[in-house]
């Protein structure tokens, strides 16, 4: 009797850890970070149980992160310490966060790095932090904006970028890094680089210098409405987190998404499956405040896709029989990661289009993210990349100083290479013109008419674009604007050693690239992505996402279903969703370009996709 009701005893433990466990995501730990607001309101047991027990009904939690200093708020020790023996009672790992802030709301106020006082307290803060915690993340403020007289002064003859990326760096090691090794050697110092990557060095976020001082980084992968102030594209939630991956491989800790800007729920979604289709192995919901948020009827949108707000809403059943009735954003939260998770363990390490954006570089901002939302899958690199295909070149790369000379040993390797206008308008008069003589005029052209050489398309927009003059015959259109009798180049080939060299005339406005008609787009995602073993024809706004394991997924940020193709070596003869386990055939056919110089025999697999929503495959 004794060994049966011990078999049952182990049963029972056994089913409780089970139970446990499949609350667990299997891909990626989630985190809530705390502001200091709110744990200074953690002293007071009975909100902090009652916030938790709200929220960790709602959303698996792994990880706690618990902010010391917000605004000149500090957290006192005994209520750190009370905040820290909980979440660690409910089997949490909890780790530090520090905002380095004087008063956010007042224009991002942030500390003076000049200022004798501000760097004690600096350095004071991150004492603090260090003495409570083996690790702390610094929130996306460790920048100056600082113009005050001691900053003129101290910057001297120096422009702004190069005196703050120079003070933050000092800041870095002699204000942080080393005073929190000092009180707690074990201490793990981790910066998270906030999502405006491009302007970074003209308020001192050091790129190239700074991710090796300290022991990792963290990415901020909110995107938000890209109508908002900030008009980042959806894409980049994923693009960023790949860009820091490639700048600190290994030690890319996560992302970061607020529930800022939405208009429809599924915004919020979407932010969270881009970073993890990213192989994010941590998403951070910023903060516990907003997972608080009431769930309000008007975030549903007009359409359905795979983020159903009816079946977030329903009942969670509870271990005790009974049930809880989801009413916060910890709930969108949570379904939204039940959701991406089906998919994530199917799908391999992700490849793409190198597109090499050097340290400290601005020009054509944030243009890769579009080139995605059209379709072309894009890795951005801080050095160039040697052996690759196909290289993408935007503006930003004309700040290498050698960027001629790689450029041309990538064609004289065989690869070839892509630059936008903006980059040839850049490196005019400095060797450019050894490849191919263009002119990239003043003059624009407004045009809404396009030929592929076979076929002519409309866009339904006007839109302007530069002029581009060439030497006939040296080089040649291969997708062309009209204009009446006139007409300009869109995208420009010329051969150059073993490669060849394409310019690609990027619109006045970067928006209208999601007005090229499909026969334009589906020609450019074959010249810059066609090496890439999975290929995408369609509208714009849908994204395709390629890993290394024969696995993909494509993402539609459209407001209704639409049909695309999913083009595969001609070898390939079925996919299999990666969720339901739908096996789709493929037909056999050349590419849609009909001209037997750039066709191949290939397997066209058409798939359906649901308004904002995403389908994996494997192949």
């Amino acid at each position: 009797m004794k060994k049966l009701k011990l078999f049952f005893l182990v049963l029972a433990c056994i089913s409780i850890n089970l139970s446990i466990t499949a609350q667990n995501y299997k891909n990626f730990k989630c985190a809530i970070y705390c502001r200091a607001y709110e744990v200074k309101k953690m002293s007071d047991p009975n909100w902090l149980k009652n916030a938790w027990d709200t929220i960790s009904k709602q959303v698996h939690v792994d990880k706690i992160y618990l902010e010391t200093h917000r605004d000149l708020l500090t957290v006192d020790d005994a209520t750190l310490e009370t905040a820290i023996r909980f979440f660690k009672g409910k089997g949490l790992e909890v780790s530090g966060g520090i905002t380095y802030t004087i008063n956010e709301s007042n224009n991002f106020e942030t500390f003076c790095y000049s200022n004798p006082e501000h760097r004690q307290k600096v350095k004071e803060i991150a004492e603090l932090t260090a003495r409570h915690f083996d690790e702390f993340i610094l929130d996306d403020f460790f920048f100056t904006n600082c113009k005050c007289d001691l900053c003129i002064a101290a910057k001297g003859n120096k422009s702004w970028t190069d005196y703050r990326l120079e003070l933050m760096k000092d800041a870095a090691a002699n204000l942080v890094i080393n005073p929190a090794k000092a009180v707690n050697p074990k201490v793990k110092v981790i910066i998270k680089y906030p999502n405006w990557y491009e302007h970074f060095q003209g308020l001192g976020f050091n790129l190239k210098d700074e991710p090796p001082l300290f022991d990792g980084i963290y990415t901020g992968t909110e995107t938000r409405d890209p109508s908002s102030n900030q008009h980042l594209q959806q894409y980049e939630s994923y693009a960023i987190f790949r860009y820091f991956e490639n700048i600190k491989p290994d030690q890319n800790g996560g992302g970061w998404v607020d529930t800022g800007g939405l208009r429809d729920i599924d915004r919020y979604a979407e932010q969270l499956w881009l970073t993890l289709f990213a192989k994010a192995p941590e998403i951070t919901l910023f903060d516990i405040r907003q997972m608080l948020y009431p769930l309000k009827e008007d975030l549903r949108p007009s359409w359905q896709g795979i983020f159903n707000f009816e079946e977030m809403k329903k009942p969670i059943p509870l271990k005790d029989g009974g049930v809880f009735i989801p009413t916060k954003m910890a709930r969108a939260a949570g379904y939204s990661l039940e959701t991406v998770d089906k998919v994530l363990g199917k799908l391999g390490k992700p490849v793409g289009v190198k597109s090499y954006k050097p340290f400290h570089s601005v020009g054509e901002d944030f243009l890769q993210n579009y080139f995605s939302m059209i379709g072309i899958p894009i890795e951005m690199v801080p050095e160039f990349p040697n052996n690759e295909p196909v290289v993408l070149l935007t503006e930003t790369a004309s700040f290498d100083p050698d960027i001629i000379n790689k450029i041309k040993a990538q064609l004289k390797r065989g690869g070839n290479v892509v630059v936008t206008s903006g980059f040839y308008k850049a490196m005019e008069g400095k060797g450019i013109e050894d490849i191919v003589e263009l002119r990239v005029t003043d003059r624009k052209a407004n045009v809404k008419t396009f030929s592929t050489g076979w076929e002519i398309s409309f866009s339904g927009n006007e839109m302007l674009i530069p002029q581009i003059n060439y030497l006939t015959n040296d080089s040649w259109e291969i997708i062309s604007a009209l204009d009446d009798t006139n007409g300009w180049p869109v995208l420009h080939s010329a051969d150059y050693s073993k490669g060849k060299f394409y310019v690609w005339t990027i619109p006045d406005n970067f928006v209208d690239l999601y007005n090229l008609p499909e026969s334009v787009l589906n020609r450019l995602r074959q010249v810059v992505a066609g090496h890439l073993n999975v290929r995408l024809e369609g509208p714009a706004k849908i994204s395709l996402f390629v890993y290394d394991n024969h696995s993909f997924l494509v993402h539609s940020f459209l407001d209704q279903e639409v049909s695309v193709k999913i083009l595969l070596n001609k070898n390939e003869n079925e996919i299999t969703d990666a969720v339901s386990g739908e096996k789709i055939s493929g037909e056999s056919q050349k590419s849609s370009f009909g001209n037997p110089k750039i066709d191949s025999d290939v397997k066209l697999f058409e798939i359906k996709i649901k308004p904002h929503s995403f389908r994996g495959f494997r192949f």
